[in-house]
């Protein structure tokens, strides 16, 4: 080849690498102008974020350099000054004409990065994990345009004064995350998800993560948020990490980490709806009393056979799992009777089996998948700690009726099932209030759970409104070596709520309300779990087709059966020291509250602060009474904190408890 050949050759390959970058720019200009245009059109800011326009100085507590590293490009989303902001539409893609030395040095960069690459690191600023461009917004630029995933970064982090904002305190958390695993592409909404997630995962406090184990981690997230974002999770206004760890929560983190994409893709799918929940963000649905059942003209089980050809003879098989067993806890206790009750009920139409003594996290899965496995139809979950293999179950078998006996879990694949315990609750505040000789009466909750607030206060509330001198003193057996009968008896209380249920092999007579002269109890009254009414009532409703009815439509929420006095499945029962003046009192109240004409948690409310939590002639709303969190001002003593716990009530606070696991 001649010398002029190669100069030609020479000069065509530069021209022809000029045209594709001019081409890439171009494209690229189309691009940020559509982006530009729909922002304008939405009345959205249409260029890149300025980090000095969204945070004040006087904010900033201090500026730590992290040094050079990879970050992912995706978490690049504005520029520090204004100097060039107006160049990029808030896709980062170039909005100024071809001609200008932006647009030649942007092809320029294109050209590079086609070639060898952009290597030269940029500089940036962290600021609540996102990265605001110092020097290098046209090679960020470049790089989105290209579809790069990371860019090579010097950053500094700019770390906000400590406040109760909750976006700022998950900030910290996210700190704790990111010295023990130098990752920042995961990231949550809610304070706790960093400590819960670095638990799961086996992060110590304060260590580095073992290389392994961060690939491990970082190899099970990408892997679930390609198969989440292939299907649409990129369309929710929460961040992907909310979705992964709920996904860890049902599956568990070491068959998530085991999983191969396709057992990824299978289970975010099936486990969509889940993820559809958290973005509805309504909670859940309760339905307060049973479902109308129209006079049965056949055999209820029939709804659960096939319209010919079925087996006559089949009984409804219901199936029940208890912690512990009947003769040991009053809550088994309570539920064996309603399994009982129903035997009795249904006769020959059913047959009930049950599994005690099985132990949250450890058989709970095996239990359930005892059941499912021996064509059960119907299995009732009766402890709170097993709500994941509950939920990990109902997924794996959607054909399955699973319920779990909880308050306020949401999630879409799984009922859940309480009483209003708190309306008998308040009855027998009231009558507290009348009988104790004293203004001290005494109240022995377990732990902060969802619904255990509004027992106590509704009790509270009770004897207050008979006796406005009387204080309540709430002591905790959930708390580690408390001596709940020698602080009563410091405190010169004798009219005493305590547990609701008797324990056959136990032989204390101190449950429910009573008062201890001396060592000889007078029972007053007693809160009723009637359960066996509430699982009659509950199959009945379900059978006769209500389930599928509250199936169907596009909502996605998850059900609570919250049934109260009116269904039958909340009572109270007067003990041999009640007067009957005092009964007539309260039988009044207690037909008010079953016809609805009255509410405990109705007027002026105060908590221990002295702060109005409800006004004068409103009523609280059920999720408010669910998820209260406070105690009443007539009330003494505080809610106790997760490490003062024994083990047992933590396990059940980190599925249901009203309190912060990780303070």
């Amino acid at each position: 080849m001649g010398i002029k050949s190669a100069q030609f050759l020479s000069i065509s390959v530069q021209e022809w690498r000029f045209s594709m970058s001019v081409q890439d720019y171009m494209s690229a200009l189309k691009l940020g102008k559509k982006e530009y245009h729909a922002c304008v059109n939405k009345g959205k800011y249409p260029y890149l974020p300025v980090m000095e326009n969204m945070m004040e100085e006087k904010s900033i507590d201090s500026e730590v350099s992290l040094g050079i590293d990879q970050i992912p490009l995706r978490l690049v989303v504005g520029t520090c000054t204004a100097g060039r902001t107006n160049a990029f539409a808030d896709n980062w893609m170039p909005i100024l004409e071809w001609g200008s030395e932006f647009s030649a040095k942007w092809a320029s960069l294109s050209d590079s990065q086609v070639n060898e690459g952009i290597r030269d690191p940029i500089k940036v600023y962290e600021y609540m994990n996102k990265f605001y461009v110092l020097e290098g917004n046209k090679r960020v630029s470049v790089l989105k345009y290209f579809k790069a995933v990371t860019v090579n970064a010097q950053v500094i982090r700019k770390i906000p004064k400590k406040s109760d904002d909750p976006d700022v305190k998950i900030y910290y958390e996210f700190m704790d995350f990111y010295k023990a695993t130098k990752l920042n592409d995961i990231y949550f909404s809610k304070e706790g998800s960093f400590t819960t997630l670095m638990d799961l995962v086996g992060i110590e406090p304060g260590k580095v993560m073992d290389e392994d184990a961060k690939k491990d981690l970082v190899s099970s997230y990408l892997n679930f948020r390609t198969a989440y974002e292939s299907r649409g999770g990129d369309r929710f206004d929460f961040p992907v990490g909310d979705a992964y760890l709920r996904f860890i929560h049902i599956h568990g983190y070491d068959n998530v980490k085991h999983m191969t994409s396709d057992e990824m893709d299978k289970n975010v799918a099936k486990t969509w709806e889940e993820f559809e929940l958290i973005s509805d963000n309504s909670g859940v649905e309760l339905k307060m009393d049973p479902a109308k059942i129209e006079p049965a003209k056949k055999n209820i089980l029939s709804y659960l056979l096939p319209i010919s050809g079925g087996d006559s003879n089949k009984k409804l098989k219901v199936g029940f799992i208890y912690e512990k067993t009947p003769q040991t806890s009053e809550w088994c206790y309570a539920h064996e009777l309603g399994r009982q009750y129903i035997d009795e009920t249904f006769g020959k139409q059913i047959e009930t089996v049950s599994i005690t003594n099985v132990r949250p996290k450890i058989d709970d899965y095996d239990a359930i998948q005892k059941l499912i496995d021996e064509n059960t139809d119907l299995i009732f979950v009766t402890s709170s700690a097993m709500m994941y293999a509950s939920l990990k179950q109902a997924i794996a078998h959607p054909k399955a009726k699973i319920l779990n006996c909880s308050l306020n879990i949401s999630h879409k694949y799984i009922r859940t099932y309480y009483t209003r315990i708190h309306e008998a609750k308040y009855l027998t505040g009231l009558i507290a209030g009348v009988m104790s000789k004293s203004d001290r009466i005494g109240y022995v909750a377990g732990c902060p759970l969802y619904g255990v607030m509004a027992n106590v206060n509704a009790f509270a509330m009770g004897v207050k409104a008979v006796n406005p001198d009387a204080k309540v003193y709430v002591e905790w057996n959930g708390i580690k070596d408390n001596d709940v009968e020698a602080r009563f008896k410091e405190l010169g209380i004798n009219c005493i709520s305590d547990q609701d249920m008797i324990t056959p092999k136990k032989s204390s007579r101190k449950f429910g309300l009573y008062i201890n002269d001396d060592g000889n109890i007078r029972h007053l009254a007693m809160p009723v779990w009637h359960w066996g009414v509430f699982y009659e009532k509950l199959i009945q409703s379900i059978l006769s087709g209500s389930w599928k009815k509250e199936e169907e439509g596009d909502k996605v929420s998850a059900l609570n059966y919250w049934w109260g006095m009116s269904s039958g499945a909340v009572d109270i029962i007067y003990g041999g020291g009640l007067n009957n003046e005092t009964k007539k009192i309260v039988d009044l109240i207690r037909e008010s509250i079953i016809k609805g004409e009255f509410h405990p948690f109705s007027g002026e409310l105060r908590n221990q602060e002295g702060k109005i939590m409800n006004k004068a002639g409103e009523t609280l709303d059920p999720d408010e009474i669910i998820e209260m969190d406070w105690l009443m001002d007539n009330i003494v003593g505080k809610i106790p904190e997760y490490d003062e716990l024994s083990e047992e009530y933590k396990l059940l606070v980190i599925n249901q408890g009203i309190i912060d696991v990780n303070e």
